[in-house]
């Protein structure tokens, strides 16, 4: 076998892996979503309720800005090929400039803020019973 055939055959098997791996995680059921998710540490808090409205409490979406409290409608988008996200359209100029941010089911308990999609969360919330 020649080191470029190699090379093809092993970014086949990798592609193949990742897509099963993928497969494996599920999709996220989007009428499991809605309740308090809250990170302890910052105490930055969002709460998805049923009806499809959302408000955020004390949250920096990027790690690096302030904390903010914005609100407004939330959608669940199930996108198998990016991944499945939660659309956060902001009224009123919460963030500025910011009509709407992506959100991420990180499992069944967890919501993530990514500054970068491809990159690691930069805010990661668990959720939490109602107050």
């Amino acid at each position: 076998m020649s080191k470029g055939t190699g090379g093809r055959w092993l970014a086949a098997v990798l592609a193949a892996s990742a897509v099963l791996a993928s497969g494996c995680a599920g999709s996220v059921d989007a009428r499991e979503l809605p309740g308090v998710y809250r990170d302890d540490e910052t105490g930055g808090e969002i709460r998805l309720d049923a009806d499809g409205s959302f408000s955020a409490t004390d949250v920096s979406i990027d790690g690096v800005s302030g904390p903010a409290d914005f609100h407004g409608s939330w959608e669940f988008l199930d996108d198998r090929a990016a991944g499945d996200f939660v659309y956060l359209a902001i009224e009123n100029g919460g963030l500025g400039r910011i009509g709407g941010v992506q959100l991420y089911p990180h499992g069944r308990e967890a919501v993530a803020f990514r500054a970068d999609p491809d990159g690691p969360p930069s805010l990661v919330l668990t959720r939490t019973a109602a107050p």
